[in-house]
């Protein structure tokens, strides 16, 4: 539940207190190893102050009633939020920031800042259920048919409603995408926290997903494979693929030794028609797919730069088609012939951050060369040293490219530990934020462009509020890089 006015601002102000007590804790000496690990710690520390008053101020401002209704915009010169509200891709972003505040703190304590942890652990912890528990107003129910059977599910639409459970999801009215996001989420919350209910919520969304998988086969008697971006389309996307594979991997990591079972429906080889099913161990389960949908990306969506290109096309008109076996219906394949459309820095994120993962899983080379070869390409293709200002790196900022990009430093900061190349990336990062934090923060919050600074705000809506939430969750994320270099300096 939103918490009322007067308790808002005494938070922001334990925030502040809180920047206030930390922020000069210790002077920083760089000349011996020791004061290496204290300037990795301070800067750490830094970071993860940052990142909490950025989603505090966007909590305040973005966000209203106990139903926690999210605004897309907000206007930090006008002070008006916009009529028009955060999708549920944009709410996540505001979950994401929790956790990987979360994280930070959690790693902050581990480096003796204990005083930070005690203060906002808990209140985060609550925060995150509360947004959980309001993201209903997102939620509603339907009948699908898919590749492999009929089924009826209850997941999260695009667009907000006014009663929990009562959103239209039919169709295009939700997408793949947005709730391999939200698993993402609930497997990090439920390491955080360890809620069973965060846990049993990603499991269901992500055999809803995995229902999505094209099981149909190919004349070679393969699967043609891919998720389509939703249940109402056929282009398959590289958004609606790559950020399932490292959620797949932690469930594997999770039943590791644990008998627990799950249905696996497939499609027979030999007819390619006939729909089977058999009991599999989740472990096993899990990894297979997440070999799978890293192999399908890999091999369809990987361009002659090194990175991800948006999706599969070249679907003719594009309909959904329908096949009846032995009396029942189902979803059939509909053939894509061409990789098309712009390439986005997030669907390189997942990659990197996927890749890391399966290498951690199954030790096999590929994904560390893959990993390695990926992290350059993206530093080439995504940012341009001296465009706006000399000595910085600029990324793009048009469209949702704010928020890809914290996926992108998710994928670079995953991958540093394997190709310490990866470094430079993750400094621009860091430099392009602390001048955008320096230069141009007003009323608590930043311009879409760090380097360039605010738009006409007078005659503007304002700024995304995902955006204030990617930022805190660059933030958060450069906070937990500093703290591992120190834990591991130890």
């Amino acid at each position: 539940m939103l918490m009322n006015h007067k308790r808002i601002l005494s938070v922001l102000l334990l925030a502040l207190l809180s920047v206030t007590a930390f922020g000069c804790k210790s002077p920083r000496n760089v000349q011996t190893n020791e004061g290496t690990m204290a300037s990795n710690s301070n800067l750490g520390l830094r970071n993860l102050e940052r990142a909490i008053g950025l989603i505090d101020t966007t909590m305040l401002t973005y966000f209203s009633g106990q139903e926690m209704v999210m605004s897309r915009y907000y206007n930090p010169l006008t002070k008006v939020r916009s009529s028009e509200q955060a999708s549920v891709w944009m709410y996540t972003a505001a979950i994401e920031s929790i956790n990987t505040v979360l994280h930070g703190l959690t790693l902050a304590k581990q480096n003796g800042h204990t005083e930070i942890y005690d203060a906002q652990f808990a209140r985060y912890a609550k925060l995150l259920g509360d947004l959980y528990r309001n993201a209903d107003y997102y939620l509603g129910t339907f009948e699908l048919t898919s590749f492999t059977q009929t089924k009826s599910w209850s997941v999260y639409a695009v667009d907000r409603v006014n009663q929990k459970g009562e959103a239209n999801v039919e169709g295009v009215f939700n997408v793949y995408d947005d709730q391999m996001w939200l698993i993402r989420e609930l497997l990090e919350s439920y390491r955080l926290t360890g809620e069973r209910a965060y846990l049993d919520k990603a499991e269901y969304l992500t055999a809803y997903v995995l229902d999505g998988w094209d099981t149909t086969i190919d004349q070679h008697g393969n699967e043609n494979g891919g998720i389509p971006w939703g249940p109402g389309y056929v282009t398959k996307h590289a958004c609606s693929n790559g950020p399932l594979i490292s959620a797949l991997v932690w469930l594997h990591k999770i039943y590791a030794g644990k008998p627990d079972e799950i249905e696996y429906r497939y499609l027979d080889t030999q007819d390619r028609k006939t729909r089977k099913s058999v009991y599999k161990p989740k472990s096993a389960y899990y990894l297979d797919y997440a070999v799978k949908v890293y192999d399908w990306q890999y091999k369809k969506l990987l361009d002659e730069h090194g990175v991800y290109t948006d999706m599969m096309g070249g679907c003719g008109d594009c309909a959904i088609k329908y096949e009846t076996v032995a009396g029942v219906r189902y979803r059939a394949n509909t053939q894509l012939t061409d990789p098309v459309g712009e390439v986005f820095s997030y669907n390189s994120g997942t990659m990197l951050s996927g890749g890391v993962d399966l290498y951690q899983a199954t030790n096999d080379v590929k994904y560390s060369q893959h990993t390695r070869n990926l992290s350059e390409a993206s530093f080439r293709v995504f940012a341009t040293l001296d465009k706006d200002l000399p000595g910085y790196y600029t990324y793009g900022t048009d469209g949702f490219q704010n928020w890809f990009n914290g996926v992108l430093l998710r994928g670079f900061i995953d991958v540093y530990k394997s190709h310490s190349g990866a470094t430079d990336a993750i400094a621009s990062f860091q430099q392009n934020l602390d001048y955008g934090y320096s230069q141009f923060k007003q009323e608590g919050l930043l311009p879409a462009d760090l380097l360039s600074g605010w738009d006409d705000l007078a005659n503007g809506n304002g700024v995304e509020g995902m955006f204030q939430f990617t930022f805190a969750t660059e933030y958060a994320l450069l906070a937990r890089y500093e703290f591992e270099n120190t834990i591991n300096q130890k």
